[in-house]
């Protein structure tokens, strides 16, 4: 099987111009021609230019892919794995950029003027609560948003700082409460759902126990939140959506 040059670039999601500089450079000669002279490419082809657009993308230059490529005695498996270990390097990179960026948009959200180093030391550990943007689309109609806004807006450093506390010792009962094996209907489980209803009143906005109910779904169903209370301890975001879900009916 071979394949044309239009159809090769359409493959690899380049131009039929940049195959033609690949082959007159010698980086990738195309191992056929059609009778009228035209290119045509085979499977090894498209190996190689897998390889080649793989190392471009980690911004090695073309004589350098050139020279990795052409080594007698390289492995095709050690450009794999020379690649998947690049890749992932620049993936975790990306990735602590990308948490820089989202730490920075909360503290400007919230109206706190802090070092960059205070607000990863605030932010570090996701408050589920900073998310009632959310809770505002979803259930709260627009005051919500709006008096959360209004509440944070004055909110102190050391505020934070004891937000912060409180979710971290709710959280460690929380964690201990399963460990013991209590239900998520149990009285201390509901007993634990209110208090974090209240903990949201408090601080943010007023959690009716509606709002509370649909909240509790979300930390199902949005992976942000799933994610921070399942760091607490595995299973925790379905065992709290429960035990709202049962603290709300016990005051329905």
């Amino acid at each position: 099987m071979s394949y044309s040059v239009g159809q090769t670039a359409g493959f690899a999601g380049i131009t039929v111009r940049t195959l033609h500089h690949y082959d007159e450079i010698g980086l990738l000669c195309p191992s056929a021609r059609s009778r009228a002279g035209h290119r045509r490419y085979d499977d090894a082809d498209l190996d190689r230019l897998q390889q080649i657009l793989f190392y471009r993308e980690l911004g090695f230059p073309l004589d350098e892919v050139a020279v990795l490529l052409d080594d007698p005695d390289a492995d095709p498996q050690e450009h794999l794995r020379r690649q998947h270990r690049l890749l992932t390097a620049r993936i975790e990179r990306l990735q602590k950029m990308a948490a820089a960026v989202e730490h920075a948009m909360e503290a400007r959200k919230m109206g706190i003027n802090l070092t960059p180093e205070e607000k990863f030391e605030l932010f570090g550990a996701k408050n589920p609560e900073a998310y009632a943007e959310e809770a505002e689309r979803r259930w709260g109609g627009t005051e919500t948003y709006a008096e959360t806004q209004r509440r944070t807006a004055g909110y102190t450093k050391e505020d934070w700082r004891r937000i912060q506390a409180e979710v971290a010792d709710w959280s460690a009962r929380f964690a201990a409460l399963m460990e013991e094996g209590e239900p998520a209907s149990g009285e201390r489980a509901m007993d634990m759902a209110e208090e974090h209803r209240r903990h949201i009143s408090t601080w943010f906005y007023e959690c009716t126990f509606e709002i509370h109910r649909g909240i509790g779904e979300t930390y199902v169903t949005d992976e942000r939140f799933r994610e921070f209370y399942d760091s607490i301890r595995p299973g925790a975001a379905e065992f709290l959506r429960d035990a709202i879900a049962a603290n709300t009916a016990r005051h329905g």
